[in-house]
């Protein structure tokens, strides 16, 4: 079997890129003799090529209305459907996205509350979505005194603080960074990740920018607490990779959080952000210890999807868009 993996991604700064980056690395180290792990960083030319058995888009944006072949599609969160007044982008293209990946012969997505979320908003069936979770990188972990206090300087980051790890590109209500930063606290709070203008006018917040992996890892590890104020996330990976690092987690309230962390991170309620950061500067190490699966757990899973996407397809319709639910409006 020859799958070709979009990779135009990979160079992507945001969890779109760590998350293809971090499973394209698996895959290849999971992949059995008779297999082929194709990259991809122009699709349509491969696809048109004839050269694969499987194609998978590692994010919605690459799903092909009239894919060639069977068509793997991992959906990450579907938070544009559910808070549509807040997007801006709810066209004919987003649609006809929405569409291809109806016709994907299978659809990952990370977690069950994804899952439940793609049956309802995108209205798949649920025995074509497969819940692979994700993990924290093999250079997520937890660093010397000696790179955290170079991360600290490089940063001028204070010796107490706390951290929400993101993207910082463009204002999302959903992630409730601007009511995090407006709210009272004791402790600094540093928000990490590549930033855009907007994000200058927070008010009394720490902005480091993108950083590289060994620094985001000190940063986690210097950090007295990860806080998380969104409510809709589709997994939490930074939730995960802040305890890889020792870091104690406080989160709002969300389904997929609950489903991942179970006992590991403190909640407080949906939208209570002077309750997130009360519990974050009450937190105390050591963190517990993230869940046990493994990126390479994650791709032998994926390849087990890909065997299913391209039999479910041989034994039907080779070349043809599965079975959907009706969805209104499409």
């Amino acid at each position: 079997m020859k799958v070709a993996f979009d990779s135009r991604a990979v160079s992507d700064p945001n969890g779109i890129g760590r998350y293809s980056r971090c499973l394209l690395k698996a895959l290849g180290e999971t992949v059995a003799a008779e297999d082929e792990l194709l990259e991809a960083p122009r699709p349509s030319a491969t696809m048109r090529a004839g050269s694969a058995d499987v194609f998978h888009s590692p994010w919605m944006d690459g799903a092909m209305l009239h894919s060639p072949c069977p068509m793997v599609v991992t959906v990450h969160d579907v938070t544009a459907l559910k808070r549509r007044s807040e997007h801006l982008r709810t066209g004919l293209r987003l649609r006809l996205r929405h569409l291809a990946v109806q016709r994907a012969a299978r659809v990952i997505v990370p977690s069950q509350a994804v899952a439940r979320d793609a049956v309802e908003h995108l209205h798949l069936e649920r025995e074509r979505i497969v819940v692979i979770p994700e993990a924290a990188d093999a250079s997520i972990y937890r660093r010397t005194d000696e790179e955290i206090e170079a991360s600290r300087r490089r940063y001028e980051l204070p010796e107490r603080y706390l951290v929400w790890v993101g993207d910082l590109q463009h204002p999302s209500p959903a992630k409730q960074v601007a009511k995090l930063a407006a709210a009272s606290r004791q402790l600094p709070l540093v928000l990490v990740g590549p930033t855009r203008p907007w994000a200058h006018e927070l008010p009394d917040v720490i902005l480091t920018g993108l950083v590289s992996d060994e620094h985001l890892a000190a940063i986690y590890s210097g950090a007295h607490a990860l806080v998380l104020p969104s409510a809709d996330v589709g997994f939490g990976l930074t939730a995960v990779e802040s305890l890889a690092c020792g870091t104690p987690v406080v989160a709002c309230d969300a389904p997929a959080l609950r489903e991942v962390l179970q006992d590991r991170a403190t909640f407080v309620d949906a939208g209570d952000i002077d309750g997130l950061l009360a519990a974050a500067q009450q937190a105390s190490r050591p963190a517990p210890a993230p869940p046990s699966w493994s990126w390479r757990d994650a791709g032998r899973a994926t390849w087990q999807a890909y065997a299913k996407a391209r039999a479910l397809v041989s034994s039907s319709r080779v070349g043809g868009p599965p079975r959907r639910r009706a969805a209104p409006g499409l």
